[in-house]
């Protein structure tokens, strides 16, 4: 009984750390749009950077204690991996500036979030 109710708090772990990274990416959206339309958008949009890597960061550790000690999957942990990896090139090419690729890539991970949260909510 104490097992599950420990892998039941690790998945709600794991799905607070899904819904933290979804909003992050989503106020990133928002903070792109300051970005166009205000001078200090460049510092929020910065500082959300950071934010949403640690989000992501959040996500693999949620993902790691929700399989290793709570006996969940393994599978969160390569989808947290895969998200952690999609920030790091989501972080270079908007050093870089390269908006061609910076913009869809936020898009896509909006949209993958949003997926994994949902899904999260049905297992």
């Amino acid at each position: 009984m104490a097992t599950q109710a420990t892998a039941q708090h690790r998945l709600s772990f794991l799905h607070l750390a899904i819904a933290v990274q979804t909003l992050t990416i989503f106020l990133q959206a928002i903070s792109a749009g300051l970005l166009l339309s205000s001078p200090y958008g460049e510092t929020l949009h910065s500082i959300g950077a950071r934010v949403m890597y640690a989000a992501s960061m959040l996500y693999v550790v949620a993902a790691v204690l929700a399989w290793k000690p709570g006996g969940g999957s393994p599978r969160p942990v390569g989808h947290a991996t895969g998200f952690l990896v999609l920030a790091s090139i989501q972080v270079v090419t908007g050093i870089a500036h390269m908006s061609s690729l910076h913009l869809p890539l936020g898009v896509m991970m909006f949209g993958l979030s949003v997926l994994a949260l949902a899904l999260r909510r049905t297992a």
